[in-house]
């Protein structure tokens, strides 16, 4: 929205040339990332990568063996994958042979996908029903959000003080892991379906305990202030430990080589729970149905776009100019943003809608390009051309009226209307909808010759 509040003079980026744009999507098309904690998050995804490649082709094991006897094998079949895929970079990285490498990965993969610990790398809500791990960490950080505000209302208080933090998302994930393992039958993984985030939401809770203090404070009188008071609600947040969660869960040996496992590679676990991997399905049929002869820098815009769909949570005045997978994302913050009845709130950090047009152009143009320059949603559209609903194209802004909103165009649906991606406020998530609520469009320069 436009009252969103401009960015830190240090993000407004001049426009750049033509030649600019294209070299950084040149860029973009190859893969090329930038050093440092990008090329941690290439090894993550490439172990990601490969692991789902196993599940595709059935590596599964047919051997009827004991969950204790699989649990022991993926402990130590993770150490193993996480070895060979970094190998794997590595021997990309200098020309070596990419099938090679690849093949020995699978089949290292193969153990673990047999395993009770499987269920993070299987499917990635790709099959029916079932979710990505960052689409349930998503629903999860904001259902944190939502009992806090529950608190404050139910203590009738004026306003919300939040100390702490729950438990990092890698801990968590390696203690569902390792005790689904604990009860699980079958020898294949099950998907993360509603049952498993269900099962993913209990240890979250297990592990987050919140307590809670009512308070009275006095406010002196200041210069013609009165003297006033509030009634204030703080709640502490205190994370369980993974080893905490050993005692409660009574673990047993191989639990607890497993989670030792995990906890030992927490860079793969904190890639899954903010994994850019499309997995909407929504999403999915959108770029499917795209067409043919789309421009590469329109196509790239609307995949960028897609990666976000379902996982990242709206945030008043929340702006993200980093390559990839912001950290920040999911973390409970306050709103400090004036002008919003979320404003005071304690919410997952996210972006709002003019914060998450500049993250799509931004990493689209690999960081060479910001679509506000530093402004929201009223910014945005002054970098546009004025077009009709007839020329619009995948990749085009639309707008509110006043520029209260904007989101970006993703095609059209079976019926030839328009859908859009956008991170809204009523859906709290970045989603694909129509373009209902929207009154005009405009093509960005970024797309000029």
């Amino acid at each position: 929205m436009n009252r969103e509040g401009a960015a830190p003079p240090s993000v407004r980026k001049p426009v750049p040339s033509a030649k600019q744009i294209k070299t950084a999507q040149r860029s973009l098309a190859s893969g090329q990332l930038p050093p440092g904690p990008a090329q941690v998050k290439a090894q993550a995804a490439a172990k990601i990568s490969a692991i789902r490649s196993a599940r595709a082709a059935g590596h599964t094991s047919k051997v009827a063996v004991t969950w204790k006897a699989r649990t022991r094998a993926a402990a130590r079949a993770v150490q193993s994958v996480v070895r060979a895929a970094r190998g794997v970079v590595a021997a990309i990285a200098a020309g070596g042979s990419i099938v090679l490498s690849i093949v020995v990965v699978l089949c290292l993969v193969g153990v673990l996908l047999a395993s009770p610990l499987g269920i993070l790398f299987a499917g990635g809500g790709s099959g029916p029903g079932s979710v990505s791990p960052s689409e349930a960490v998503a629903q999860i950080n904001g259902e944190l959000a939502e009992r806090l505000e529950q608190m404050q209302v139910d203590a009738d208080c004026d306003r919300l003080e939040v100390m702490g933090a729950p438990p990092p998302w890698p801990e968590v994930l390696a203690v569902f892991a390792v005790r689904q393992s604990g009860s699980a039958e079958s020898g294949s993984p099950a998907v993360l379906d509603a049952a498993q985030v269900e099962a993913l939401r209990t240890v979250f809770w297990d592990m987050t305990k919140l307590t809670s203090e009512k308070k009275t404070v006095e406010h002196p009188a200041s210069g013609s202030a009165a003297a006033w008071t509030e009634e204030v609600l703080s709640v502490t947040i205190t994370p369980r430990t993974p080893d905490d969660m050993r005692v409660f869960y009574q673990f047993t040996a191989e639990q607890d080589q497993a989670l030792d496992a995990l906890l030992d590679n927490s860079e793969l676990l904190a890639s899954l729970a903010g994994d850019l991997t499309i997995s909407s399905q929504a999403a999915k049929d959108l770029l499917a149905a795209l067409p043919a002869d789309l421009a590469p820098e329109r196509r790239a815009v609307v995949q960028t776009a897609c990666q976000l769909v379902g996982k990242v949570r709206y945030f008043w005045g929340g702006k993200s100019l980093k390559i990839g997978w912001d950290d920040r994302w999911g973390t409970l913050r306050q709103v400090t943003a004036a002008g919003s009845s979320t404003t005071g709130t304690y919410r997952p950090f996210g972006m709002d809608c003019s914060g998450f047009a500049d993250w799509v152009f931004y990493n689209t143009s690999g960081g060479e390009y910001v679509i506000g320059h530093g402004g929201g949603a009223h910014a945005q559209h002054t970098y546009c051309t004025p077009i009709s609903w007839e020329e619009a194209l995948p990749g085009d802004l639309v707008f509110y009226p006043g520029d209260e909103h904007v989101g970006i165009v993703g095609g059209r649906d079976e019926a030839g209307d328009l859908l859009i991606v956008h991170c809204a406020s009523n859906a709290n998530n970045v989603v694909i909808t129509g373009k209902s609520g929207f009154t005009s469009i405009g093509r960005p320069v970024y797309y000029r010759e």
